[in-house]
């Protein structure tokens, strides 16, 4: 079993976790609206396990040729600066993914510049959004309707405990 501690005061933000060899394949059911009404998409990972992220996800974005995902989970995002380009994650490797209910004691920020979202969430394209309550920045959440639904540990903010 793994808990995540937060880097800068060593509070436990996580409960035991199992860790998967790989990220499950994202759900389809983004953007389809659920029975309460809903858009967000079902949790990429089950409560009580993790997976690491292999390719670069989260900010800062570079330019990209062809329409694709701007990072795994996330929505194709055109580039502002070429009206024929696209952008795409250059940002850390190996985050960690988790079922966001798994990391219940992060606060969310509330610098606005941390909140830019989709309609109708969190699109994790402005930086890491989550808080340990000690006030340091450790993850973003994605909960758009374009968006997978789950919660990127940064790896330079947290520390693997596991026993």
């Amino acid at each position: 079993m793994t808990v995540f501690v937060c880097s800068a005061c060593g509070l436990a933000i996580t409960g035991p976790l199992t860790e998967l060899p790989e990220v499950p394949a994202r759900p389809g059911d983004q953007g389809y609206p659920k029975a309460d009404g809903s858009r967000r998409a079902t949790a990429t990972m089950p409560l009580g396990f993790f997976s690491l992220e292999p390719a670069p996800w989260g900010a800062p974005f570079v330019p990209c040729a062809e329409p694709r995902p701007v990072f795994a989970g996330g929505p194709c995002l055109g580039d502002p600066d070429d009206v024929d380009g696209y952008l795409v994650s250059a940002g850390t490797r190996n985050t960690v993914v988790l079922h966001p209910d798994d990391a219940h004691g992060l606060r969310e920020d509330t610098d606005y510049l941390r909140h830019c979202s989709g309609c109708c969430g969190l699109h994790g394209q402005a930086g890491m959004n989550r808080q340990c309550p000690c006030g340091a920045h450790v993850g973003t959440l994605i909960n758009d309707c374009n968006t997978a639904y789950e919660l990127h540990l940064e790896p330079s903010e947290v520390r693997m405990i596991t026993d």
